[in-house]
């Protein structure tokens, strides 16, 4: 299973990521750490989509291996949304605005999501979201 959390720059992706990470014992990508491996730091619409493909690149290959993963980035439009192609998003709408103007500008709602956090307080969503993703697995 993918497992994309999403959401503006300080919603509190990574920190929900991390602790998902543990309880599901999962592989975990950042997207500062993939952009930091690529030394792409291109915030355009075509470097979004690209740090899209790569985030679903590394997730597929542990799909492909029968192993689940995490990707938290902004994926801040229903293209990036596409092109990664979850097959559960996580979304933290905590935050009106992030640090980033561009980010902001672009940022689009997701039309649909499988688990919505609007306030940050994840060790309470946990439990919930690992009942959920296990569900889908029929584990």
């Amino acid at each position: 299973m993918r497992i994309l959390v999403m959401g503006l720059p300080g919603a509190g992706k990574t920190y929900l990521s991390k602790l998902l990470k543990e309880e599901l014992q999962c592989a975990y990508f950042n997207a500062d750490e993939v952009r930091t491996m690529a030394n792409d730091w291109d915030f355009s619409v075509e470097g979004r989509l690209r740090q899209a493909n790569r985030m679903k690149l590394y997730s597929m290959f542990e799909k492909e291996n029968g192993r689940t993963s995490i990707c938290d980035f902004i994926c801040p439009t229903e293209n990036t949304r596409t092109e990664f192609g979850a097959d559960f998003v996580i979304w933290l709408n905590t935050i009106n605005e992030g640090r980033f103007e561009d980010t902001n500008k672009m940022f689009e709602a997701p039309l649909d999501c499988n688990y919505l956090i609007i306030q940050k307080n994840a060790e309470e969503h946990v439990p919930k979201i690992v009942k959920k993703i296990q569900e889908l697995m029929n584990v």
